[in-house]
């Protein structure tokens, strides 16, 4: 008997992994992150899978349920939204399965803020203008170390990748401004990749007010940095001067 945590990606059931695919077609229970996973996605399940939506249960209750799989012998495949590395609160589930000696993996998905990068046609890492990305949230409910808080992360001036935050936009925008200054470019993405996905573009001066217009307060990734913006900067790598002799790494 196993576990797989498994990446149910941003919600277009065609950016599922093969293998995610296979194994939720294959499926004899299902324990998944409630409405965040898309109909489409959970409409793979065999009919005569058990489906247990975890946005009802408490941590306790999800490892009584691999318990009782174990019992019984039968995989499980905990689903997770984007991938499941990324705010998915798996370890504290991989703990008590240790205790119960349950064996488990981790099937990878897409994440929300590499599909708001396709939604907008944006390359985040641009020569010259940013060659770091940065995956963060703002301190709400879980809170965040004192030494990785937005204002200290903006300092690098990276591309900011911002989640679990949309209700906060306005206070995010205003913190930083002072390093991005006010006319950085900023999106907003909605549900990307669902029927009813949203995209909202501006900069650090409007996004705000963009977002509050549009009644957008949850499940949005915010994406800020200069590489958003109408830069042209070309890489190196197809530049006509330079050796393609050592692309996958450095010369000896």
């Amino acid at each position: 008997m196993k576990v797989c945590f498994v990446g149910a990606g941003p919600g277009d059931p065609d950016l599922l992994t093969i293998k995610a695919a296979k194994l939720l077609r294959e499926c004899r229970m299902c324990i998944y992150a409630g409405s965040l996973v898309s109909p489409e996605v959970l409409s793979l399940l065999p009919s005569h899978a058990e489906k247990h939506d975890s946005a009802k249960l408490n941590l306790n209750e999800i490892t009584a349920l691999f318990r009782s799989a174990q019992e019984r012998g039968i995989d499980v495949v905990r689903l997770h939204t984007g991938d499941p590395a990324i705010y998915g609160a798996i370890r504290e589930q991989m703990h008590e399965l240790d205790k119960l000696g349950i064996a488990y993996e981790v099937v990878p998905g897409v994440s929300s803020f590499q599909a708001a990068a396709a939604v907008l046609k944006a390359e985040l890492t641009l020569p010259e203008v940013s060659q770091t990305v940065i995956l963060t949230r703002i301190a709400g409910k879980t809170p965040v170390p004192d030494h990785q808080g937005l204002k200290e992360l903006a300092r690098a001036r990276a591309t900011l990748c911002i989640f679990l935050s949309v209700g906060k936009i306005r206070e995010i925008a205003g913190i930083l401004a002072d390093s991005y200054g006010p006319a950085c470019p900023a999106a907003l993405v909605y549900r990307a990749t669902w029927p009813d996905q949203k995209v909202i573009t501006g900069t650090l001066e409007d996004i705000s007010d963009k977002t509050v217009a549009a009644e957008i307060k949850k499940t949005a990734i915010i994406l800020v940095g200069h590489a958003l913006g109408q830069v042209k900067a070309g890489s190196k790598l197809y530049d006509p001067s330079f050796s393609h002799e050592f692309r996958e790494g450095d010369a000896p």
